[in-house]
């Protein structure tokens, strides 16, 4: 069954605590993003191990864990290419991401649950080392989304870090609520 695709602009994260996840990126620096990365992926492989019903749709509006957890996945590597490219250019516009088409595409609800729960940690653990590695002039470099929203690597790794912890929400609360993905293109 296809979800609805999430289309809000979610760059508001930035501004003020998140309603649905109680997240507020707005007192958390960017050098704590790798160690929340971290905790957050350890919770990722816990569920992906644990949950008997990893595969099934809690309705039709929301994703699976697994479909989740596969999207978590992609969206630390994708972030790990985006930061790359701050690096590495003077304000790159980073190419589109259309994560609905993705968990179409790559099918996420077949995925082996085993396989992600690697890729997942192994990627949030590449990109926390890539963070941690940023010297202090690094933080202020900047990069712009393909629908023009910019970001500096301080607002970039802050941003990025809503995502993973939303989506545990989405996990939790989509036994009791209905919500669409949401999150991090």
């Amino acid at each position: 069954m296809a979800i609805t695709p999430d289309t809000k602009d979610w760059t508001w994260v930035l501004e003020r605590a998140c309603p649905e996840c109680g997240f507020d990126s707005t007192v958390v620096a960017g050098r704590e993003v790798p160690r929340r990365m971290r905790e957050n992926a350890e919770v990722w492989v816990a569920l992906l191990r644990d949950d008997p019903g990893v595969r099934a749709r809690p309705g039709g509006d929301r994703w699976s864990t697994l479909e989740y957890a596969c999207h978590v996945r992609d969206v630390f590597r994708l972030f790990d290419r985006r930061l790359a490219l701050m690096i590495s250019e003077d304000n790159p516009t980073f190419p589109n991401w259309d994560q609905d088409a993705t968990a179409v595409a790559d099918r996420y609800g077949e995925q082996d649950p085993g396989v992600v729960s690697s890729e997942l940690a192994e990627a949030a653990h590449t990109l926390a080392e890539a963070i941690e590695s940023l010297g202090a002039d690094a933080w202020a470099r900047t990069g712009t989304r393909s629908d023009g929203a910019g970001f500096t690597v301080e607002t970039f790794t802050r941003y990025l870090i809503h995502d993973p912890i939303h989506h545990l929400y989405d996990v939790n609360a989509g036994r009791t609520h209905a919500a669409g993905p949401g999150g991090s293109r």
